[in-house]
Parts: structure tokens; sequence; C-alpha cells
């Protein structure tokens, strides 16, 4: 486990294998989900799209570890996409849909390294989220 990160990273890493940046993606997009539409995994959905191969898929992670939107608990549903993106609801009608920008999916594809993954993950999640996403 790598030493010295936040709490979430390191639940990241446990649940993940290792800090990867769609891994945090996703996470931050679960934690925006919790704080518009509630904490409660079993009164909200996702609907996740994504390419269903790594390392855009690790975006799946993230989203079941912060919002508790999970495949096993059948709330969260995968489309395939090239661009990640979210849309939460919960069972009060309110909607939440988290898009990353392209930017910052394409300064990830061409500048994540082996050697620099973990301090750009770093990086990403503390950037603010509308460094990050578009939100509606």
């Amino acid at each position: 486990m790598v030493i010295g990160l936040n709490e979430e990273l390191k639940i990241i890493e446990r649940f993940h294998g290792h800090i990867g940046p769609y891994a945090v993606i996703g996470f931050r997009m679960g934690k925006i989900a919790n704080e518009k539409l509630g904490n409660n995994p079993f009164n909200k959905k996702a609907q996740v799209w994504t390419s269903k191969e790594p390392p855009m898929s690790c975006v799946i992670d993230g989203i079941q570890m912060s919002s508790g939107c999970t495949i096993g608990k059948g709330n969260l549903t995968i489309f395939s996409g090239n661009l990640p993106k979210a849309l939460f609801s919960n069972n009060d009608g309110k909607q939440i849909e988290i898009h990353l920008r392209e930017s910052i999916k394409n300064e990830i594809d061409t500048n994540v390294t082996e050697q620099n993954i973990i301090s750009y993950s770093e990086k990403l999640f503390q950037l603010p989220d509308a460094e990050l996403f578009e939100i509606r």
C-alpha cells in the first residue's frame, strides 16, 4: 500500500488494487452524486457510459466505492461510451448527469505513465469539480 495518501485514496487503492486516474474520476463522480442526491445507496441508481476495457473502465470501480451503486445491488448499469459519463437518479425523481471533460480525458490518455500514475491521480483527486466535469 502506498504511504502518505489521504484516507479516500487509500480506500480506492484497497478496493481497486492501485491508484489510477479513472478510478479517482469515478470516485469523484460518486461523491458528487451523494452530495446532490443523498448517501443512501438503496435510494439511487447510476447509469455509466465508459469503455468496457481498462484503464477507462476503472471509472466503474470508483463509482461503486463512493456512490454505493453497485453491479451486485442491481442499481448500476454500464453502457459503452468513449468519454466517461454518469447519470445518477434517486427515488424522489432528482437526477444529476456528470461528464468527464474531454480535455481531462485527453490529458490522462496522453500524459499518464507507470512512473507518474500515482502523483497524477493525486493531482486529479485535488482538482475542483468544475475543472474535471461538466455537471447538469
